[in-house]
């Protein structure tokens, strides 16, 4: 079995005083694809920048190819994704890729991977020019030209159309095919769960769960689960008479951040749904939305993320 192509161990990161990331520990194995999902301010950043050898930790190491992050040895074998991409706005798309593959010993064909990614008809065009998705792209063409055997990738799909995104994700799977590790940092919990071989979940700093997608789905998100989207977002007291309603016909409710969109765990039954219903009679609160069946990992990560520590 190949070594991991990233090893966190006992992490601990502080700024001014506060802990940001608290002894976190974990694993991305070479030939997989591992997505690091949390909530804003969960801590995901400082942990890929301190893995990608951008800031330095307080204590515990890291380990990228069996080398120290940071490193000239792991930084010549490693592709890094920003959200923001970096990139020199002046410059035309083409001689910024180009740029990029002068860099490395043997990079892959510039002209292939502009096509592969759809910016074979934006070549010549400054990147300042460019769309948010087209950036996006441009970045992960910068990411993986140098045929890096470990990849952070932060948001690859952010701001792309569906034909787009599938591009991309193609473009991802491909990679994992060829054995490079794939460390994937997404908002967008449909984009874990169609790729990822491994999920990690921070909340506040600290690894709460970690497991495939489906480990996750079946822990905290099984068949027996509904999901609920309101009109509006609940108050503070109304959540509390909600969650009162459902409990009573023997259900549990995790409202999400927005106050709008519920989970509730437990088998459908016409209690339930009675319950719910005159529940929002009684509230003047209209149900846009129910969801009956198998949950998803979106689900199991609002759970997760919900519960209290």
């Amino acid at each position: 079995m190949p070594s991991p192509a990233l090893v966190i161990e006992d992490l601990t990161v502080a700024y001014s005083g506060r802990t940001v990331v608290d002894h976190l520990s974990l694993v991305a194995e070479a030939g997989g694809i591992t997505a690091v999902l949390g909530p804003n301010g969960a801590g995901k950043t400082t942990t890929i920048e301190c893995a990608e050898g951008l800031r330095r930790p307080d204590s515990g190491t890291i380990t990228v190819l069996g080398d120290a992050a940071g490193s000239d040895r792991a930084r010549s074998r490693v592709g890094v994704m920003l959200q923001d991409g970096g990139l020199p706005m002046a410059r035309r798309v083409r001689e910024v890729l180009a740029l990029a593959a002068a860099m490395h010993a043997s990079p892959l064909p510039v002209a292939d991977l502009l096509a592969r990614l759809g910016l074979d008809v934006v070549a010549t065009t400054p990147v300042r020019r460019l769309s948010g998705g087209q950036r996006q792209r441009l970045a992960l063409a910068v990411a993986v030209i140098g045929r890096p055997e470990l990849v952070f990738l932060d948001e690859p799909s952010a701001g792309l159309d569906p034909h787009a995104r599938q591009d991309v994700w193609e473009l991802v799977r491909e990679l994992r095919s060829d054995g490079v590790g794939i460390v994937l940092t997404t908002h967008l919990i449909e984009e874990a769960d169609a790729l990822a071989d491994q999920v990690h979940v921070l909340v506040d700093g600290r690894l709460v769960e970690s497991g495939t997608p489906a480990d996750l789905i079946a822990r905290h998100a099984g068949s027996d689960s509904q999901r609920l989207r309101l009109a509006r977002p609940l108050s503070e007291g109304e959540a509390i008479e909600l969650r009162t309603a459902v409990t009573a016909v023997g259900h549990d409710v995790t409202l999400d951040a927005d106050g709008a969109d519920l989970l509730v765990r437990g088998p459908a039954t016409p209690a339930l749904t009675l319950a719910i219903a005159e529940w929002c009679d009684r509230s003047d609160v209209l149900l846009r939305s129910l969801q009956v069946g198998d949950g998803t990992l979106e689900h199991a990560y609002l759970t997760i993320t919900a519960a209290p520590r």
